[in-house]
């Protein structure tokens, strides 16, 4: 494993002037589980592993039950999270994220829906936090200080009781003063009977105000995702102050080379937008119309001296039995 990471980054690094991050989480409650495409969320059929959390409180009727954390097992996870950014940086990883959102380990603890704690790990958004923090103190204090490292939260819980914009202002704000380079505004995810309001951009407002009252009063760039597609709301989004960037994950299953397409599609080239020598080619938007391009030339085929069908016509070059 520890090779093949070098291996990753030295290829990106080697042959295209992209930056590459590594993402840190631990699946605490949600763990123990199908894949993604599978049936997401949903135990294993078969051979399930324990799974812990900060209180005994099921993703859903059909999760297991988490193993409530001790101190101790906090100490280990909180070590391992060192261990793996330890890893990442002698990889040569350019940027790490916590993953402190949908309802996995570090993201249950903030919420006071799955973290029922007595003790000063939970309670109050001060005790909620107090673990976390600890984590992201502990892994920062491991990453090089020249590279960043940012935080992805959950602005919502989208669920009566859970946490809402103003514990999320807080909640960056902490991380902020903990010396995060940045805020990935995520939402829900955390309980199984959370009500999203789906739609066009829609974690957006969440990005946008912790943005104004976070992510500029402390220089911390902040970042808006979800359900946003098009280079037109991510020009929006960037003009109008809402965020800082824009990450789209979807949008880049659907079409991985997304980010040079709409470069392209604008006429842009420079930083960010450099094409592999492979690809170089399709750098400019392929002509398509009747009036940005070459006139057809089927009359090469149609007119002259009879020749293979398979005949090429290249720009200059006459064709043979061409007349012209």
């Amino acid at each position: 494993m520890k090779a093949s990471r070098r291996l990753l980054v030295d290829f990106v690094h080697g042959e295209t002037d992209a930056k590459i991050g590594m993402q840190l989480g631990h699946s605490g409650p949600k763990g123990s589980t199908q894949l993604g495409w599978e049936d997401v969320d949903a135990p294993l059929t078969e051979g399930n592993w324990p799974v812990i959390g900060p209180s005994p409180i099921a993703w859903s009727p059909q999760n297991q039950v988490p193993r409530e954390m001790t101190r101790a097992d906090m100490d280990t996870v909180r070590d391992q999270f060192v261990r793996s950014a330890t890893m990442a940086a002698r990889a040569g990883f350019d940027l790490l994220e916590l993953h402190c959102a949908h309802g996995y380990l570090l993201s249950s603890f903030l919420s006071p829906l799955t973290n029922q704690r007595t003790d000063s790990y939970g309670g109050s958004l001060a005790g909620r936090l107090r673990y976390p923090l600890s984590v992201f103190d502990a892994v920062r204090a491991v990453w090089p200080e020249d590279r960043p490292m940012t935080v992805r939260i959950s602005a919502t819980d989208w669920y009566e009781g859970g946490v809402d914009v103003e514990e999320a202002v807080e909640i960056a704000r902490a991380f902020a003063e903990h010396g995060a380079a940045g805020i990935d505004v995520s939402t829900g995810q955390v309980v199984s009977e959370e009500q999203p309001a789906f739609g066009r951009s829609y974690q957006t407002p969440f990005a946008d105000r912790i943005r104004n009252e976070i992510g500029r009063k402390y220089g911390v760039a902040v970042i808006a995702v979800g359900a946003i597609s098009s280079y037109d709301d991510v020009n929006s989004l960037i003009l109008a102050g809402r965020a800082d960037l824009c990450a789209l994950g979807r949008t880049h299953l659907y079409d991985p080379q997304w980010t040079l397409h709409a470069a392209a599609e604008q006429g842009y080239a420079g930083p960010g937008a450099t094409w592999p020598m492979p690809f170089a080619a399709g750098s400019r938007r392929p002509q398509a119309g009747r009036t940005d391009g070459p006139r057809p030339r089927l009359e090469l085929i149609r007119a002259g001296v009879p020749g293979t069908a398979h005949a090429r016509w290249r720009p200059g070059v006459p064709a043979a039995g061409d007349g012209e």
